[in-house]
């Protein structure tokens, strides 16, 4: 383990504790962009993946760094590596958050990891929420911050017509797909419901010319939203409980990007494809509502 990796381990145990109301207004926000017909209502489960547009950080403009983000070394640890990604989440549900509960999140670093990749060096942040609510919320969302070296990102492939689910996963054959059009617009919106001020993801001069991406990179919480919105829109009665999303390539605005899912009792397997690549995998399980 180097040096760097020691010091930034300090950080590891190190915990964070914010409050925050699952609001209507917020769901029905988050319910636009999602171009649902109605939003859930006061009492009514919030969908599992609408947690990452809770708890977002209100910073000052002095409190942020120049990619858009908090400024380094207060919660999270000053990891030096200047390009920063979201690589998965690991969401279990006990009791459901309902719309219009006061709720409490509790973080805390669990890990910093020093690896390598094909891009050079990697540190991976593994930190976990845990929400409890006024009304007997509790669910746990563990997931993993990658910190890389900035280096040019090649042109994404172009899209395809007709996604060949073998390329998903052998033998996988999925029962429900759906298409999302992500540009800018929506790319925007989900930003504005996360408070989400990562200029990768709205800012395309200083994505082109700063971090070197071909374009506004699509937020890898929103295609997991796409994905478990999928899956519940397939399981009347049922809600997503739990699920493990990687994010396995980006994906880059303008694009479309097709989900496919197939449940197999409780068991669910989805993913995302985009210019026939997955960029993301998702498995989990359902419980009745």
């Amino acid at each position: 383990m180097s040096q760097e990796t020691v010091s930034l381990a300090d950080w590891i145990g190190r915990t964070e504790t914010r409050e925050e109301t699952a609001s209507a207004l917020l769901a029905e926000r988050i319910a636009a962009l999602l171009d649902h017909e109605r939003a859930p209502e006061a009492g009514e489960a919030w969908p599992v993946a609408w947690v990452w547009a809770l708890f977002p950080p209100a910073l000052r403009s002095g409190e942020i760094g120049p990619d858009g983000h908090r400024r380094r070394g207060g919660f999270l640890p000053p990891v030096p590596l200047p390009r920063r990604m979201w690589a998965g989440s690991t969401v279990e549900v006990r009791r459901p958050i309902r719309v219009g509960e006061r709720l409490t999140r509790r973080s805390e670093i669990l890990d910093v990891a020093d690896k390598t990749g094909r891009s050079g060096p990697l540190v991976f942040v593994t930190v976990e929420h845990r929400i409890t609510g006024s009304e007997g919320a509790d669910l746990t969302d563990r997931h993993s911050i990658v910190y890389r070296e900035i280096t040019p990102t090649p042109e994404p492939e172009r899209p395809a017509q007709d996604v060949d689910p073998a390329g998903v996963d052998p033998g996988f054959v999925p029962l429900w797909q759906r298409r999302l059009a992500a540009g800018p617009v929506l790319l925007f919106q989900y930003s504005a419901v996360t408070f989400n001020t990562h200029r990768i993801h709205y800012d395309e001069p200083y994505c082109r010319a700063v971090e070197f991406y071909p374009g506004l990179v699509v937020h890898g919480p929103l295609i997991a939203t796409g994905l478990a919105d999928l899956v519940e829109a397939n399981a009347p009665g049922r809600f997503v409980q739990a699920f493990t999303f990687r994010a396995l390539a980006p994906v880059f605005a303008p694009a479309e990007v097709t989900f496919l899912g197939r449940a197999d009792g409780d068991a669910f397997s989805a993913a995302a494809v985009c210019g026939n690549r997955v960029v993301m995998r998702m498995d989990g399980r359902t419980a009745p509502r």
